[in-house]
């Protein structure tokens, strides 16, 4: 079993950063795909930034050159950088786990097996 837990959520005001953090707990997180998902007042789930098992990572067009993923096997935990902010960051910022072949990538909500409880991000104009 996997349990992911969120932190570092909260309200900035448009241009700031913040900093998501996940805490996995999981016997091999080498066998994990993992990433950031969020969920926006009336929108679909959408992938954010992902990281596969090589440690390649993969971002939605609209955080490019703003938010920077990263993995920390010996520690398992992935966070979100997050910078320039808009409010249309403004969502419900999940953490999550799918067990993969070794270069896949898990954008598709549809097929997480694991995921946090959610942390807020709120980025006021």
């Amino acid at each position: 079993q996997v349990q992911l837990v969120e932190s570092g959520g909260g309200s900035v005001q448009a241009g700031g950063s913040l900093r998501l953090s996940c805490a996995a707990s999981v016997v091999n997180a080498r066998r994990f795909c993992m990433g950031w998902f969020r969920l926006g007042q009336g929108k679909e789930r959408e992938e954010v930034a992902t990281i596969n098992r090589l440690g390649s990572t993969r971002y939605a067009d609209s955080v490019k050159g703003r938010f920077t993923a990263s993995k920390n096997i010996a520690k398992n935990t992935l966070d979100l950088q997050m910078n320039s902010l808009k409010p249309e960051d403004t969502a419900m910022y999940y953490c999550a786990a799918r067990a993969t072949s070794l270069g896949a990538y898990c954008y598709d909500p549809a097929t997480i097996e694991y995921w946090g409880q959610g942390t807020q991000v709120t980025v006021s104009s």
